[in-house]
């Protein structure tokens, strides 16, 4: 199917003017690429809409001209959803950033694509009020990017996923037609639920202009604590005594050794804790009653070997940077080949036990950094590439090792991406996590919406 990118953008600069298109190299660059490092960003041009409106008619400008479109926000992504490699215009909403005064009443908040998480945070802060979606890019990821990829976070063991906090959605189809899904209806029970379909396909449907975002009152009186122990064992085990600890528990997550060890040589950071053991936790509790008695459990059952409770909000920053700190510094450090899989909890340990043994068996001396949100089985595995081993090469063997490590997730009836999505990086191997009849209701439902497949072509299946 032939495009004109010339009369498209001849016609985009009597439509938009001359400003709205650009085809600079720097910004081609930059608004080509997501977090993925993997490919080389390649778009013919960055469109930079200002509202819903402009969205819809330069998508219908598009599609009469046959130009593929990446939908890019705030470019957080792991997976490459967001990388336009093959001459795609990619369709900026980073300008679309309005905000309107959070409902105290209704629990709710009208934004648009491009408000980026944290803004979200800060804006219904006065309000007593959050938006509970929160993980280590909120400074830069965009609240409709969350939505599209459904982003978890190290609050999803409180909250849930983001789908949870989404009421309305305004989409606009690859053919320029403006869908209004839902608006802040708590209920509604009429049909196919279109704004779940949306959410969490990647911008490969629609392109997600505004929401409507549910509210949750702030969390009350927080300790955020951080233990040193032994063994994933030991991790688990505190999962399971936290779990029935006389608190809340807002948010559990894990790195190993490996991990804080590039955080600490990245940052500059001090080691936190008197010796180094295998794995540290840092853990978030609401309203914790008698947490004395329940950290001296801890210690009788020789379950953590250290232990330390923030006494002042910097201090709890500084316990959060060290998990926080761990994805920037492993890039940072060196070149990691990231996986995000999800395990049900209860086969984590078989999981792992497998992993480590074969790793151990096929790659030793291979670095494996693993951190994640253990609460709701979820965590990060991360191959770090050998010095004495090519970019290419690497590459090259770790996607052989993905395609066993895939099989052992599926063995336990896990997923290869828990938050990240499929994007380019992981659609080889979509079949590890969904069955060919499911593969196919995909691929009908891209053809209803997109026959043209004009919108973020590639991702997820070709």
């Amino acid at each position: 199917m032939a495009n004109d990118f010339e009369k498209f953008k001849e016609q985009v600069r009597v439509h938009f003017g001359p400003h709205f298109l650009t085809e600079d190299k720097a910004d081609l660059k930059e608004y080509g690429k997501d977090w993925t490092k993997v490919y080389e960003p390649d778009p013919s041009a960055v469109a930079f809409p200002k509202s819903t409106e402009e969205v819809s008619k330069l998508m219908k400008l598009a599609y009469e001209y046959n130009i593929p479109v990446v939908p890019s926000g705030g470019r957080t992504g792991l997976a490459g959803g967001a990388v336009a490699k093959n001459k795609e215009l990619v369709v900026s909403l980073t300008k679309m950033r309005k905000m309107g005064e959070p409902d105290v009443r209704s629990l709710t908040l009208q934004v648009e694509a491009g408000v980026i998480t944290q803004a979200v945070h800060q804006h219904c802060e006065p309000y007593g009020l959050t938006w509970p979606v929160d993980f280590a890019s909120k400074g830069s990821s965009h609240v409709a990017g969350n939505i599209a990829t459904n982003a978890g976070g190290i609050r999803v063991l409180r909250y849930g996923l983001t789908r949870n906090w989404v009421l309305g959605l305004t989409v606009v189809t690859p053919d320029g037609e403006v869908l209004e899904l839902n608006g802040a209806l708590e209920k509604n029970n009429t049909g196919l639920d279109l704004r779940q379909l949306f959410i969490g396909t990647e911008g490969t449907l629609g392109i997600i202009t505004e929401a409507i975002l549910k509210l949750h009152r702030l969390p009350q009186k927080l300790d955020t604590l951080m233990f040193s122990v032994e063994s994933l064992d030991h991790v688990l085990q505190l999962f399971e005594e936290a779990r029935r600890g006389p608190f809340t528990l807002m948010a559990y997550e894990f790195l190993t050794d490996a991990c804080l060890s590039r955080v600490i040589r990245n940052r500059g950071f001090p080691l936190p804790f008197q010796n180094r053991t295998d794995c540290y936790v840092v853990m978030e509790a609401e309203e914790a009653k008698d947490l004395d008695s329940w950290l001296e459990r801890l210690f009788d059952l020789g379950i953590v070997k250290e232990g330390l409770l923030a006494q002042n909000p910097k201090q709890v920053a500084e316990f959060w940077a060290y998990r926080e700190g761990v994805a920037e510094s492993l890039f940072a450090t060196g070149l990691p080949h990231k996986n995000d899989v999800a395990i049900p909890i209860n086969q984590i340990a078989g999981f792992c036990s497998e992993m480590d043994a074969f790793f151990s068996s096929h790659y030793p001396g291979w670095e494996i950094c693993n951190f994640g949100h253990i609460g709701d089985g979820n965590f990060h595995i991360n191959i770090m590439k050998p010095d004495s081993v090519s970019k290419e090469e690497f590459l090259q063997k770790t996607h052989v090792v993905d395609h066993d490590l895939f099989k052992l997730v599926n063995k336990y009836k896990g997923s290869i991406s828990a938050e990240h999505g499929i994007g380019l990086l992981k659609k080889d191997f979509l079949n590890y996590s969904r069955t060919q009849s499911e593969i196919a209701y995909f691929r009908a439902i891209k053809k209803i919406f997109d026959p043209k497949n004009l919108l973020n072509p590639g991702k997820i299946f070709d």
